[in-house]
């Protein structure tokens, strides 16, 4: 028998989740990319709102709902998670996942430009608890950045896919979105406005704390 690897091992601890096994099926026959967050970090998700008591979620990036369903988990009756996604088709495919999973009530998504949906969030004095940011790599620098200045105090920001399957740690690796996302993972450990660390399974996921 072939020995599992860690993350096939503690995979193998969690139940099954018919919920979002069918997102990854939506997702996969809508013709999306098969990138959601990893089974393991999307449980850390909801514990992660849970223990925090997060009430308000920024999410940039949604995809096909996978994570936002994770998020959403979290949530009292009285929170809410706002979704930043660049295409209407995919924001319309994570809507109708969450809805169909009893969450879509709690959830709005701003189609657009990540960064103009930024800035109006800016501009209407909005503040978040819990941010996840899984989007275009070569902005996770200026999505770090935004997190911090819509954040309430001790909020907690995630980001995801922070070792770009090797590359961030590959010194022959220099694409700008490489670049970036080291950027990203100094910024998350070294600003003394935040206390992070970096969890090294799966593809990465970088956690930090406002100070």
């Amino acid at each position: 028998m072939t020995q599992l690897s860690a993350e096939e091992y503690v995979e193998s601890l969690l139940e099954r989740d018919a919920q979002l096994e069918r997102v990854k099926e939506v997702i996969r026959a809508e013709g999306m990319p098969d990138i959601s967050v990893a089974a393991g970090y999307g449980k850390l998700l909801t514990l992660l709102v849970k223990m925090t008591g997060a009430q308000r979620i920024l999410e940039i990036g949604a995809l096909g709902g996978y994570s936002g369903i994770c998020l959403a988990r979290g949530l009292g009756a009285e929170g809410r998670l706002v979704s930043l996604e660049l295409k209407r088709e995919y924001a319309d495919v994570a809507h109708r996942n969450l809805t169909e999973a009893g969450l879509g009530d709690g959830v709005e998504y701003r189609v657009g430009e990540a960064l103009d949906s930024l800035k109006q969030l800016e501009a209407e004095g909005v503040r978040f608890d819990l941010f996840f940011i899984d989007a275009d790599k070569g902005n996770y620098p200026n999505y770090l950045e935004w997190a911090i200045r819509l954040a309430n105090p001790g909020a907690v920001i995630v980001g995801d896919n922070t070792l770009l399957h090797g590359d961030s740690m590959d010194p022959q690796a220099q694409g700008n979105r490489v670049v970036r996302m080291r950027q990203f993972n100094e910024g998350m450990t070294k600003d003394p406005r935040l206390e992070g660390v970096i969890l090294p399974a799966y593809d990465g996921l970088a956690i930090a704390r406002v100070r």
